[in-house]
């Protein structure tokens, strides 16, 4: 008999009354606070408190949200003007102006606050009120992809909030502190998360339900039984092996989008033998069958690539691809060039639960796969807030993870592979002619002459395979049929705000 997952008053709510809707997520976060946030999964918290600036819709445009519209931006390209919008109030009733914007990035950038996404905005150098509703922010050089990262790792906050009420409080229990359209209510730990509908929210008529419940289930099968017994309305990171059944299953619909964003990394840590030797590095990535991954273990969830870029973004480079693409031969052949020519013994973290797709069977095939050449492979489990933890202070060999970002070019390869960013470490790299190439781009708008620069930057990944790439998941959903104006997600993170229940 299956027990209910929710509290009885949050449980009878819905689905009958149509007033609480109820979505499931397979990881247990550990904040809401955005600028803090390092579980993509758990994003869905913090927006539904916190807006920024500018947002990505599930289509993956760029749009503006507290701005009136895009910025203006100087010819030189290092000062972003923003109007604000003017009926937007915080949930404490406080309306927002363009001192809180200038607050919430002060206080982001600096470091003593420590916020753990501040590295991506670090270019900001000043931050300027022109008149309460418009703000100007100065750039030390050029560099587009903030717009970018501003939809999902910055919030805006009421000026002095945070010396107000302290970290902890933004952490788990962010009451009133933002502008969105849900208002925090409780936390449960390793049970739910649940929000009251903001009745004052500026986009009037948003949202439609009157409670929001974000409910933890790791397990796949929990999670699908809780969706077919209507005690939940939405579910992330349905099972690979059963979602074509499930989303034709009465009473039940399913989506699925691939994204330019969530990528299934191994984070090879350079630093550490054996995966010190380039030839080794390339070893692995050529033994690695990755279209027998997408197709036999993720069920076609997975688009492979062996560079850090989508095989459908515009940005990918096939023939940088080729050069860490499965081939057993050029794999024994790198071997052995390398220092270790008769193989050797490494530790790969896996992640427990989850995070939009479970790697653990990925995992199994990866060592099975090395083994054929002769790489010994050990797979260590953990939780996610234990594995990325590791990866950010460079503790691992190997680490194995789902890595979700905006879809922007850049992101991967910055946060990985540039130093002074959130998972430097991961990899141990940093290279001065990828930097250069980097920096050329965030100084380039035309498209044609930004593929040629990420088409050598993937073509500098491959050479020296300082990161090991598996291939880009799709997002992927599976909901109940009276849900209504639900959609899958490019971005990864489950927009609910306009959801109908």
């Amino acid at each position: 008999m299956l027990v209910p997952l929710l509290p009885a008053g949050l449980l009878h709510a819905q689905p009958n009354q149509g007033k609480t809707l109820t979505v499931v997520l397979p990881s247990n976060p550990i904040t809401i606070d955005p600028i803090n946030q390092l579980n993509h999964d758990a994003m869905v918290l913090g927006q539904t408190v916190f807006e920024n600036l500018v947002e990505y819709d599930a289509d993956g445009v760029l749009k503006p949200q507290l701005a009136k519209a895009l910025p203006t931006i100087s010819a030189d390209k290092k000062t972003y003007t923003f109007d604000l919008r003017e009926d937007v109030t915080f949930q404490n009733g406080k309306k927002m102006t363009a001192e809180d914007v200038k607050y919430s990035f002060d206080y982001l950038l600096d470091a003593g606050n420590k916020a753990a996404r501040r590295s991506l905005f670090t270019r900001i150098t000043k931050v300027t009120v022109l008149d309460p509703y418009k703000v100007a922010f100065e750039l030390s050089e050029p560099y587009g992809p903030w717009l970018y990262f501003l939809t999902k790792y910055m919030g805006i906050f009421p000026a002095g909030s945070r010396q107000e009420h302290g970290d902890d409080y933004f952490k788990s229990r962010p009451a009133g502190v933002g502008t969105g359209f849900g208002v925090f209510e409780t936390w449960k730990p390793n049970d739910y998360i649940s929000f009251t509908k903001n009745k004052t929210y500026w986009r009037k008529g948003l949202p439609h339900w009157d409670r929001l419940v974000v409910k933890m289930i790791p397990e796949d099968a929990t999670r699908v039984a809780y969706l077919l017994t209507n005690q939940v309305d939405v579910i992330s990171a349905p099972p690979p092996r059963e979602f074509n059944r499930l989303k034709t299953m009465a009473g039940i619909t399913g989506a699925s989008r691939p994204t330019l964003g969530g990528a299934l990394l191994m984070y090879t840590n350079t630093l550490k033998p054996p995966l010190d030797d380039v030839n080794f590095r390339k070893a692995v990535s050529c033994a690695i069958d990755r279209k027998t991954i997408g197709e036999k273990v993720y069920y076609g969830l997975l688009d492979p690539s062996a560079v850090p870029a989508p095989p459908r973004g515009w940005w990918f480079n096939a023939d940088a691809d080729k050069e860490l693409a499965f081939d057993l031969d050029r794999a024994k052949a790198f071997l052995a060039k390398s220092k270790y020519p008769n193989g050797a013994e490494i530790d790969l973290s896996i992640q427990a639960e989850p995070y939009l797709l479970d790697t653990k069977d990925a995992a199994i095939f990866v060592q099975a796969q090395l083994a054929k050449i002769g790489i010994k492979v050990n797979l260590k489990v953990y939780e996610f807030s234990v594995l990325i933890q590791q990866a950010i202070r460079g503790e691992h060999q190997m680490a194995l993870q789902v890595f979700m970002s905006p879809g922007e070019a850049s992101y991967i390869i910055q946060v990985c592979l540039t130093p002074g960013q959130v998972l430097s470490k991961s990899t141990g790299y940093d290279n001065a002619e990828l930097n250069g190439l980097l920096a050329q781009a965030f100084a380039e708008t035309e498209q044609a002459r930004l593929k040629d620069l990420y088409g050598k930057i993937q073509t500098v990944v491959a050479r020296d395979a300082p990161l090991g790439v598996l291939g880009y998941v799709h997002a992927s959903n599976l909901w109940r049929q009276g849900v209504q104006d639900f959609k899958v997600n490019q971005g990864l993170t489950m927009s609910v705000g306009e959801v109908r229940v």
